[in-house]
């Protein structure tokens, strides 16, 4: 578990490799990963797109922007957190992720950025 706070907003990341749906054999590696975005501030707030910079060992980088988090832009009152479960795939079978997310203060319409902690993915058979 990988954890970090920007501004009041703590976001918690847990990784899990799919072996069911993974294929090594055609270089073709599943993980799933859950995040925890609370809003520990004092300030309602509303997540409006992401930014992910996806690194696979020895292909190029990705980067993936877009609106929300699974089809959603969850509004948070303080004290409040939002959880989704999310994929992606490597070909290699060692990579990382890290990003961020664009924050708006419902109060006054400012917007700000959250960090994403960097997280590893790697195969659990390729550990040796």
């Amino acid at each position: 578990m990988i954890t970090d706070t920007t501004k009041g907003i703590k976001v918690t990341v847990e990784t899990e490799y799919q072996q069911e749906y993974s294929n090594p054999v055609q270089k073709h590696f599943v993980f799933t990963y859950q995040i925890t975005i609370e809003n520990l501030s004092d300030k309602t707030i509303q997540l409006l797109s992401r930014h992910w910079n996806i690194i696979d060992l020895t292909f190029p980088r990705r980067v993936v922007d877009g609106d929300g988090v699974v089809g959603k832009q969850p509004i948070l009152e303080p004290g409040q957190m939002h959880q989704y479960v999310s994929g992606c795939n490597l070909k290699s079978g060692f990579g990382k992720m890290f990003g961020s997310y664009t924050m708006e203060r419902l109060v006054d319409g400012k917007t700000f950025e959250v960090n994403i902690p960097a997280f590893d993915m790697v195969v659990p058979f390729k550990m040796n």
